[in-house]
């Protein structure tokens, strides 16, 4: 039973995280389209600071997927990872000071605060960038390293395959009969002679 429990807890905790989880980034979503919004149809200093907003976040999520992907595949990217939410916690805390300046009804308080909050926003943006440009060329790089040896491997192959021809039989000289020890044949008064010999009686004496 306290295991069964024990399951029942943390499946319940999965799916609260989950629905959090979605619920937050629908939210986002809508905020993001919202600013959008506001930033092609309003002139004034509300739109340049959904302008601003609008930036820094498309920014920061953009190398988040990136560094995410690529992490699957490469364990070196945890370490740009680390560094992407130190920068996401900076730009989190700034986009929370922009929407407070985005409601400030004094023009003059605006005005005298965004160009350091937008400068602050663009040094975030180009941090992000660059931490998802580095990966997409590192990705890029070993996918072509990847490429060329696959060639190489794919072309020795084609050159194995071609050698289709199999080693020809080697001849043999048909049997014949056999030659003498010094290496020529015998005449036939030599053949006749050892025929004679093998004929005549052991007791028998050469003819004089």
């Amino acid at each position: 039973m306290l295991l069964v429990l024990c399951a029942l807890i943390c499946g319940c905790a999965l799916v609260v995280v989950g629905t959090v989880k979605a619920a937050r980034a629908v939210g986002v979503k809508a905020e993001n389209v919202a600013l959008k919004a506001r930033a092609y149809t309003n002139p004034g200093a509300p739109g340049r600071i959904a302008s601003v907003r609008l930036r820094l976040r498309g920014a920061l999520e953009g190398t988040r997927q990136a560094l995410e992907s690529a992490a699957s595949q490469d364990a070196q990217v945890g370490e740009s990872l680390q560094l992407l939410k130190r920068l996401e916690e900076l730009g989190a805390e700034l986009d929370a000071q922009l929407r407070v300046l985005e409601r400030e009804p004094e023009v003059a308080r605006v005005d005298a605060k965004l160009p350091e909050l937008r400068a602050r926003a663009e040094r975030i943006t180009h941090a992000a960038e660059e931490l998802r440009w580095a990966v997409q060329d590192r990705q890029h790089r070993f996918s072509e390293d990847e490429l060329n040896r696959l060639s190489d491997e794919c072309t020795q192959e084609a050159d194995a395959l071609r050698h289709w021809a199999a080693p020809s039989a080697k001849t043999e000289e048909p049997p014949g009969p056999q030659r003498l020890t010094t290496g020529r044949w015998p005449t036939a008064d030599e053949v006749l002679g050892f025929v004679d010999r093998i004929r005549r009686p052991s007791g028998e004496a050469n003819p004089r």
